[in-house]
């Protein structure tokens, strides 16, 4: 079953300038996304800073207005409810934001903060609420004693796990993780993904996975949507992605991945000056005039790429 379809979106900013400040034209941050996450599913969208991730899970929770476009959720449309016909929906939404640092109310303890969505939707008393707050520290690797806490108390990364706690305890059908592990250490970050994984499987759970380490999402997701500016270029099975790129620019985002082994790592160096290379001449054919890549296309079942 389909639970979120994203179809034809647009997110405008206009450019205003001028002494009366008309609209001269507009930033295309997100210029016409369609794609399908399907229950149980983790879709992963992937692209450089700036290509429109971020906006798009923003958009789905109406925290910025979208342009035009649908939003279908769980067979309702979202795009025509109000900020405020939103709440109802957002105990199946939830959202792990990027920035641990401005996410967090710096005034209320880590117990508040967690619990915040709890009272908000659930009635709890204040030892169930005190348990299942400190069950969810533990699950994210933060001691129990650390709901007495202010955020200004924790480091970047003991910020982002208090966050990622905050939007388990709902246990949302739906969970749009913003670069969730960004700010994390790598070993906490594969404890983090491997959490979310298990939680996943035993709530049956579906993300909506938004990163630019390649890595992670490869590691995390079932589908992958590779965005440039605005739009996206390829649409595939992880495997098929990173395994079979078509776009040119798919192509140049996965050269650009680290490569650890000394011996492989200088024909990487090479296969990047390559594709560099394919990228400048080939440029025309995979964008058009304006720099906008093309309408995705299907090559198979299961793969989809922007072309002419």
């Amino acid at each position: 079953m389909v639970l979120l379809k994203i179809d034809d979106l647009k997110v405008h900013y206009p450019i205003r300038g001028g002494v009366f400040k008309t609209i001269s034209d507009y930033i295309r941050a997100v210029d016409g996304v369609s794609f399908e996450l399907k229950e149980g599913e983790t879709y992963g969208l992937v692209g450089e800073s700036g290509s429109g991730k971020s906006t798009i899970g923003k958009a789905i929770l109406k925290l910025i207005n979208m342009t035009s476009g649908r939003i279908v959720f769980n067979g309702q449309d979202l795009s025509k409810f109000s900020f405020g016909q939103m709440k109802p929906f957002r105990q199946d939404i939830q959202m792990i934001f990027q920035d641990p640092y401005s996410s967090l109310n710096p005034r209320k303890r880590v117990a508040d903060i967690i619990a915040e969505p709890l009272r908000n939707y659930q009635c709890l008393t204040v030892g169930e609420e005190k348990k299942c707050v400190q069950n969810y520290l533990d699950k994210v690797g933060l001691n129990p004693d650390s709901m007495y806490k202010y955020p200004h108390e924790f480091s970047g990364g003991q910020r982002q796990r208090i966050g990622i706690a905050r939007a388990l305890t709902l246990k949302p059908k739906l969970i749009i993780a913003d670069e969730p592990v960004s700010a994390l250490d790598v070993s906490v970050q594969a404890q983090v993904l491997n959490f979310l994984q298990d939680l996943q499987k035993e709530f049956k759970l579906t993300y909506l996975f938004i990163g630019h380490d390649l890595g992670v999402i490869r590691h995390m997701c079932d589908k992958i949507g590779v965005m440039y500016r605005g739009r996206l270029v390829e649409e595939g099975i992880s495997e098929e992605i990173y395994e079979n790129p078509q776009h040119i620019y798919t192509k140049r985002l996965i050269a650009a991945i680290p490569e650890l082994n000394p011996e492989r790592r200088a024909q990487k160096t090479e296969l990047r000056k390559k594709i560099a290379k394919e990228y400048e001449q080939l440029y025309p054919e995979y964008f058009d005039e304006h720099g906008r890549a093309y309408d995705l296309k299907s090559i198979s079942n299961t793969h989809r790429v922007a072309m002419p």
